[in-house]
């Protein structure tokens, strides 16, 4: 799966955001060791909404644009 993240830049670092997962956030020192940590970060994000909707009637929409 593909997602769109969006890479902040300030003198403290790099933190990367994911605008489709609401909340999912990473950072790193260098822009390739933010791409990894945010890649484990939507991984995470992932396996914790599996967990919240475990047992819950779970369907897939096609939206055109």
């Amino acid at each position: 799966m593909n997602y769109k993240v969006v890479i902040h830049r300030d003198e403290e670092g790099i933190s990367v955001s994911v605008p489709a997962l609401p909340g999912c956030w990473s950072e790193g020192d260098t822009e390739d060791e933010a791409l990894e940590n945010i890649q484990d970060a939507i991984r995470e994000y992932l396996a914790a909404l599996e967990d919240r909707f475990c047992g819950a009637e779970v369907r897939e929409l096609e939206v055109r644009t």
